[in-house]
């Protein structure tokens, strides 16, 4: 959100960042763009404890389906955003994974563009990219055959309400339309799609007319195919996180699991220093600081794009930001996908012969220090990643990005970006 938000800013349009004020809202401040932060309703109690709470949301959808905010919270959220519409009467909203955002913006009609689905959004989705899941929400499905798997994979966010029922809850409040699905949660007005057809494989021709027949979007939603979106952030390396990649005695691996629970990177870690590899932690809101040894160094905030660029491989969950800074940089990397957008993002690294890709449930195996030796070892998957990364050479994807909001908005000039539910 921030590069779009500075794309948009350097090309002459009044932007305004708005996001909750959480661990990660610094990074918004002191910079072109001003930034408003959103007040955490005091219902949702202790800023920490509502984070943990949103992610864990996060990683139960299609299976708990635990809410993303209570009724109450959610309720706060939109009226405070309603009352900034207000005071900055924005052409056009963008929005991450702020949730609040699909019924403020109906309320106050305003057209929403989204880039929080990446490419894990119908046009995708209705031509079969996704792949059968290594870690199916419903582990009976591996029973199936592989093609009926991977038809589900492709169609199931469709078929899913639970994750937006406190949405459809408050927008009947607000007496205003709901959000039929979870495919919809992930779709604007306007809906950005953040790669390139040389990776993602399919054209952007048939990204761009593909119409939502039958998937229940907003009347008139656009899809357009913008490149790759990830953080560049203007941050320095800490000292010690220089020395620790200076040092040549034994590769560097990047574990950043942002997105998953701490045990999952404990095990991770384990798996990753069992493999003879020195292991940098990417530890963001997981306390694992306890882990730090002559061979491990784990940092709350780190510029990736700085740190891909050092190291021999990486271990990530599958977000596309994450997949697409290796893909930049040219580096391999172990994924371990948790739900169908992180299947998609590790896949399409997979096939272009840079990944692999492993269930979760193996992070505490034998099958992680194999794979990631390999990648250390055998020059195939390095050689693959060099040639992906010609692929995002001479694309800015945040600059297309701003581009496609101010075509949409008629080249309007006053723009409100929404950070993400937990800050961003």
């Amino acid at each position: 959100m921030l590069a779009i938000a500075n794309a948009l800013h350097q090309v002459g349009a009044t932007v305004t960042i708005a996001a909750l004020d959480g661990p990660y809202a610094h990074l918004l401040r002191g910079g072109p763009v001003p930034f408003r932060p959103l007040a955490l309703p005091p219902q949702a109690g202790e800023s920490a404890e509502f984070h943990r709470r949103f992610l864990a949301a996060l990683l139960s959808v299609g299976a708990e389906d635990l809410p993303f905010y209570e009724d109450t919270v959610l309720a706060a959220l939109i009226r405070q955003e309603i009352e900034l519409f207000h005071e900055l009467v924005p052409e056009i909203v963008v929005s991450g994974f702020q949730l609040s955002a699909a019924i403020s913006t109906q309320i106050c009609r305003i057209p929403l563009a989204t880039s929080h689905g990446g490419s894990f959004v119908p046009p995708v989705l209705a031509a079969g990219l996704c792949p059968a899941p290594v870690n199916p929400i419903v582990k009976e499905m591996h029973r199936l055959p592989h093609l009926v798997q991977r038809a589900l994979a492709n169609r199931a966010t469709r078929w899913m309400r639970a994750p937006v029922a406190c949405l459809n809850r408050a927008a009947a409040s607000f007496g205003v339309a709901g959000v039929p699905s979870f495919a919809a949660l992930l779709c604007g007005d306007l809906t950005l799609v953040t790669d390139v057809p040389e990776v993602l494989g399919i054209t952007k021709e048939k990204v761009e007319s593909w119409r939502p027949w039958l998937w229940g979007l907003r009347p008139g939603a656009s899809f357009r195919m913008t490149g790759p979106l990830y953080a560049r952030l203007d941050l320095p390396l800490p000292p010690r996180v220089e020395r620790f990649l200076d040092d040549r005695s034994s590769p560097v691996v990047y574990v950043a699991l942002t997105s998953s629970d701490e045990q999952l990177v404990r095990h991770v870690v384990a798996g990753v220093r069992e493999a003879g590899a020195r292991v940098l932690v990417a530890q963001t809101i997981h306390d694992v600081a306890d882990l730090e040894a002559d061979d491990v160094l784990a940092e709350p905030i780190l510029a990736s794009d700085k740190v891909f660029k050092r190291v021999s491989a990486a271990v990530l969950m599958g977000g596309q930001g994450s997949v697409q800074t290796a893909i930049a940089a040219g580096i391999p990397f172990v994924g371990f996908p948790l739900h169908g957008e992180q299947e998609l993002n590790v896949a399409v690294a997979e096939r272009l012969g840079m990944a692999l890709r492993l269930a979760p449930a193996s992070a505490s195996t034998a099958a992680l220090p194999y794979a990631v030796r390999r990648l250390c070892v055998d020059p195939t998957f390095r050689n693959a990643a060099k040639r992906a990364s010609a692929y995002y050479g001479g694309v800015d994807g945040a600059a297309n990005a701003a581009e496609a909001i101010l075509s949409y908005s008629r080249l309007s000039t006053r723009i409100n970006v929404l950070g993400a539910g937990r800050s961003a």
